[in-house]
């Protein structure tokens, strides 16, 4: 027999009735009934109800117990009455009479309760997380992802990848996130960095003659935190794949992403080939390139209306002329919402930091008018135009935006998500997966004015590379793709640009020169040079994967042992100072602020 327990809290039902065993867990609760005291013991796997009679020497003892002790348990499994059987638990038909039983772990008393999974405050949950874990939701939400990267292993294995590891310890890199220096002691005033991702790697491991790789990658940036992201550290399914296109790409992690959220959701999918929209499309209709396709709200561009001279809406005309952009959103049949329903968007996106939302509605009279505050100062004409462009009906409702490009595109957007709660649009039962494309290779810093890489510099621009209009940058696309579910990104990745020569020209529009590419990509550009495949990958967060799966809004809820928003871990105290005798191996002094 084993020395702590012959079953777990999970295992013992009908079957076991009239059996000797003996179960070992964690005190979940307790109820004392007179002459009869209930203890609910917890383990990895389950709960047991386990019973205690005051006649028996090791009632009072248990009595004092104090919650979240850990014990062994030794007794009888008994059938449960009809009445009292608890359909709740796996273990509901059964209890435990106990003979006796065996302190393992005191506890001590408990800054917050773990029976239950009420919300707690944050930095307590965070300093005791060893107690946090322990409670159900939080505990499965852990449990989840164990299985759900044990199920990527496996998938991706059978696709014929290899998993490899790749370093830690490495260089830091002029582009992207802020980096993670690590000092080097045999190296006095060098440093290395922590990989933001395994980029470079997993291209030098297709130039080194492997054709599939993947692992459940580490990767950190010290970056700020967010509900859908850890400050410090993520993990990602890093993949890349040799003598592939774009499509290559999408077929693999369509089959994952399919067969995985099927697995571990009981949510439909929306789609079982993912839709491609464009970057611009998506800016266009979406306002974001991270579109949750689950809403059915669609956004258009009204611009050109705003031109008309029988259009009497001076306060937008005037915007326009000055070069902002208007935009639109379409709500079908909402004649019979409140005025207060309309007033109350416009109200919220002020309190957004926008001028507001405008709206009217499409009526017909004697004729088509506007009914709302803005419908007067639209001719007939104009309104018509209207309904054609956005395919509007009598009965439908149009709120409108207005705003240099960048700021309208993103109240649009809010203002998308927002309306289609109010009317209660978004299918929650569903996963709706998109993948966005034909990113621009270069964008403008809106700060420096200056001409940057817009995603991923070692991507591969579209076209015949001896065609390209390197004199118009901002023209060129990338082959780079983001996969995008109900609102979140899972990921970005690309083909990746395999031609030094290429690369040259790319990097030269940014301000590099031939040797600057040189001295902060060498290791890429010198194995680039020595015959390298067309390759090409992607990297889906697994944090956010299992957010999505486990059906939470903060990562930290799928996370073992995050850190707070000030990327401190109050558990471990991290980060912590250290002492003059490290400083002094590492050559490294710390100047004190004044």
């Amino acid at each position: 027999m084993h020395k702590f327990r012959t079953h777990t809290c999970l295992e013992l039902t009908k079957k076991n009735k009239d059996q000797k065993i003996a179960l070992a867990g964690w005190i979940n609760k307790k109820r004392d009934h007179g002459n009869l005291l209930f203890v609910d013991l917890r383990d990895n796997f389950g709960v047991t109800q386990c019973v205690i009679d005051k006649n028996n020497k090791f009632f009072k003892e248990l009595e004092k117990l104090q919650l979240e002790s850990v014990i062994k348990i030794d007794g009888v499994v008994v059938e449960r009455s009809q009445e009292t059987i608890n359909q709740d638990l796996n273990t509901g038909e059964i209890e435990v009479k106990i003979i006796s039983f065996t302190v393992l772990g005191h506890c001590k008393e408990l800054p917050m309760p773990v029976f239950s999974d009420q919300e707690y405050a944050e930095d307590i949950r965070l300093k005791y997380r060893f107690l946090d874990l322990r409670r159900k939701k939080i505990h499965q939400n852990i449990i989840l992802r164990s299985k759900v990267i044990s199920f990527i292993r496996n998938e991706m294995s059978k696709l014929g990848f290899l998993e490899f590891q790749t370093p830690i310890l490495t260089s830091s890199s002029p582009e992207g996130a802020r980096d993670f220096l690590v000092p080097s002691r045999l190296n006095p005033g060098k440093f290395y960095a922590l990989p933001q991702a395994p980029q470079q790697f997993k291209q030098l491991i297709m130039v080194s003659g492997f054709d599939k790789y993947f692992q459940i990658a580490p990767c950190f940036r010290d970056e700020d935190a967010r509900a859908d992201r850890s400050p410090g550290e993520f993990y990602q399914l890093d993949l890349e794949m040799s003598f592939v296109e774009q499509e290559d790409i999408f077929e693999v992690v369509e089959k994952i992403m399919i067969n995985l959220f099927k697995k571990f959701s009981n949510k439909k999918l929306q789609y079982e080939k993912f839709p491609k929209i464009s970057y611009e499309d998506a800016m266009l209709k979406f306002g974001t390139d991270k579109p949750d396709l689950r809403n059915p709200l669609i956004i258009s561009d009204l611009t050109n209306i705003f031109t008309r001279d029988d259009v009497k809406f001076d306060v937008f005309k005037k915007l326009v002329k000055s070069g902002s952009k208007v935009r639109s959103i379409l709500t079908k049949n909402t004649q019979d919402k409140p005025r207060s329903f309309f007033d109350n968007i416009d109200k919220w996106a002020k309190e957004q930091g926008a001028s507001g939302l405008a709206y009217l509605t499409f009526e017909k009279n004697d004729k088509i008018c506007g009914k709302g505050p803005i419908g007067k100062l639209f001719s007939e004409d104009s309104l018509k135009e209207i309904m054609k462009i956005i395919s509007a009906e009598i009965g439908d409702s149009v709120f409108f935006a207005c705003d240099k490009i960048k700021e309208v595109e993103k109240i649009s957007s809010l203002a998308r998500d927002k309306i289609a709660l109010e009317l209660n649009l978004i299918d929650d039962k569903k996963f709706a997966f998109c993948w966005i494309v034909d990113y621009p290779m270069f964008k403008i810093d809106e700060t420096t004015q200056k001409i940057e890489f817009s995603h991923n510099p070692f991507s591969m621009p579209q076209g015949d590379p001896e065609k390209i209009d390197f004199k118009n940058p901002l023209n060129i696309k990338a082959y780079q793709y983001d996969i995008v579910c109900n609102g979140v990104e899972l990921s970005s990745g690309a083909i990746r640009n395999h031609i030094p020569e290429l690369m040259y020209k790319l990097f030269s529009i940014v301000g590099y020169d031939k040797n600057a590419v040189n001295s902060k990509f060498k290791g890429m550009i010198n194995a680039l040079s020595y015959g390298a495949p067309p390759h090409g990958g992607i990297a889906p967060g697994i944090d956010r994967i299992v957010m999505l799966l486990a059906n939470e809004k903060n990562i930290r809820e799928v996370t073992m042992f995050p850190m707070n928003q000030n990327a401190e871990d109050l558990m471990m105290n991290a980060p912590s100072e250290v002492s003059d005798k490290q400083l002094k191996e590492l050559s490294i002094s710390i100047k004190k602020k004044k």
